[in-house]
């Protein structure tokens, strides 16, 4: 599957280990791709090293290049060659020329989702049934998954670029070495993505780790959808048991609980369809832009309704607010010109925060409020 998506296939080899039976197995399978193959014998890093290498010639490729990883030793030379075999990228007719600096990576305009939760709850058998293919490793052992699996493809129109994580224990239990970057690289995964998909276990529901994950989306201001896998285990599976298991969800995660819920079971391949909608729709709630007009007749409301509440640091002083408009999308982002920001109470910023989600239809996303002196 790997080789059918690359442009270059490396094959990597170990000159300590020699030829073997399994690298002939491997080049007779890559003769008959149409790839380019680049054959790389790796660890060599000393003179005897490099006469051993000569006997992977009788693989019948190109001549090999002969790196050493640990000691960074022909990298540049790999390189080189690898990009003089990549394909030119094609520019369609009435793009921008290569000279204009705004141009866009189609790339970076797709939906970056991110796949994470605790371990063992199935996010990579979730991200094969939303493929539609075996791309990531499935087993019944806890922790299969080490790194982020990045994956291109197309729904229903958008581009999606989908990331498989590790899954993420508590501080505690996380072991040294290679499990503790795998949870590096899955909060990164979070970082770096525009939406994420929490995954948790029917059986358990949201857990206290849930509530942690959940928090450093919320931290992140990422767009958060709730996936309730192995839904099929649920021994009664009705409609009143998904409602009970969504309130204690929203319970669970009160800090956010517009978060929306999906069921599903990816062994079955249920729910799929609903999800990547979900998925979709608040893509496009967290793309909403509302013109500053509009937001000045809420905010006019707003402060007719309840004005600001007095602040018990500054006895006697009230907050005055001027001007309201959005400044930013994905999240949606509103700046609030103030006199004093200090004067802004928490419970009122929750008033202003669900007159705009009322006003403006914003019941799935997190909301971005700045508070800035004018």
């Amino acid at each position: 599957m790997a080789m059918a998506d690359a442009d270059v296939v490396i094959f990597l080899t170990d000159v300590a280990d020699g030829l073997t039976p399994t690298d002939h197995m491997a080049v007779e399978r890559l003769r008959r791709t149409l790839k380019p193959v680049v054959l790389v014998v790796n660890k060599v890093d000393n003179e005897a090293r490099e006469f051993s290498a000569a006997e992977f010639y009788q693989l019948g490729l190109q001549e090999p290049l002969l790196v050493s990883a640990y000691h960074n030793l022909g990298i540049h030379q790999l390189m080189e060659r690898v990009c003089g075999l990549l394909p030119y990228p094609v520019v369609p007719p009435g793009e921008n020329s290569e000279d204009d600096d705004d141009d866009v990576n189609p790339a970076t305009a797709a939906l970056n989702l991110a796949i994470v939760g605790r371990t063992n709850v199935g996010k990579s058998m979730l991200l094969n049934s939303i493929l539609g293919q075996e791309r990531s490793i499935v087993t019944s052992e806890a922790g299969t998954t080490r790194d982020a699996l990045d994956t291109f493809f197309s729904y229903d129109g958008n581009d999606v670029v989908l990331v498989d994580t590790a899954g993420i224990r508590r501080r505690g239990q996380i072991q040294r070495g290679i499990e503790r970057y795998s949870v590096i690289r899955a909060v990164n995964a979070v970082g770096r993505s525009d939406m994420t998909l929490l995954v948790t276990d029917a059986t358990e529901l949201a857990t206290a780790q849930d509530a942690h994950i959940a928090g450093l989306a919320w931290d992140m201001c990422r767009g958060l959808v709730m996936v309730v896998n192995k839904w099929d285990l649920d021994p009664d599976g009705d409609r009143y048991s998904q409602h009970r298991a969504e309130a204690r969800i929203r319970e669970r995660l009160h800090f956010m609980s517009y978060v929306p819920v999906c069921f599903t079971s990816a062994l079955k391949g249920q729910g799929i369809d609903i999800l990547m909608r979900t998925v979709l729709e608040l893509q496009q709630e967290r793309s909403r832009f509302v013109p500053a007009r509009e937001l000045q007749y809420v905010l006019a409301g707003a402060l007719a309704s309840h004005s600001p509440p007095p602040v018990k640091r500054h006895p006697g002083q009230r907050l005055h607010i001027s001007r309201l408009r959005q400044v930013g999308v994905n999240p949606p982002t509103f700046l609030f010109t103030v006199d004093n920001p200090e004067l802004v109470h928490f419970s009122y910023r929750r008033y202003l925060e669900n007159r705009i989600r009322d006003s403006f239809g914003f019941d799935r996303t997190h909301l971005k409020l700045v508070f800035k002196k004018r």
